[in-house]
């Protein structure tokens, strides 16, 4: 009696848990050193040297190098990752939006789906598209000089 009991009360948990986790999103977030993701943008994703210290100002100051940024604007869109890409580049739940991707895949650690729609954006509007780079990257002398700091 006490084993069939105990297996009811496992099995009414276990259905619970994973009714209330079925809309749930897990993703790997990390937040990235300097150094590090330059080289992953570089090597990994194909980001071009020349505009790399770009990339990294803009990401310091948009994510703080964190993948699991996700920022509400004053007009209630959200931004997503660390890229900052805006919602209307991707939808929640499934793939959409300009870069034809899941919102929630731009919270991974992979920056695969992200890196290609940053540079999707970056190809299309330039920089200018992200609050943060024009604000505090637009000015050569604010970029980190990564072949300095990184050997990059």
């Amino acid at each position: 009696m006490r084993a069939a009991l105990f297996g009811s009360w496992f099995w009414l948990g276990l259905g619970l848990l994973l009714l209330l986790a079925g809309d749930s999103v897990v993703v790997s977030a990390k937040r990235f050193l300097r150094c590090e993701l330059a080289r992953k943008l570089l090597d990994q994703h194909g980001f071009e040297r020349s505009l790399l210290s770009n990339w990294i100002c803009l990401l310091e100051h948009e994510s703080d190098l964190d993948t699991g940024r996700i920022a509400t604007n004053p007009n209630g869109s959200r931004n997503y990752g660390l890229f900052q890409i805006n919602g209307r580049f991707c939808q929640e739940g499934r793939r959409g939006g300009i870069c034809n991707a899941k919102c929630e895949d731009f919270l991974e650690e992979n920056l695969r789906e992200s890196a290609t729609c940053a540079k999707r954006i970056q190809t299309t509007d330039g920089f200018r598209h992200w609050a943060g780079w024009q604000r505090y990257c637009r000015n050569t002398q604010n970029l980190p000089n990564l072949k300095v700091i990184c050997g990059i």
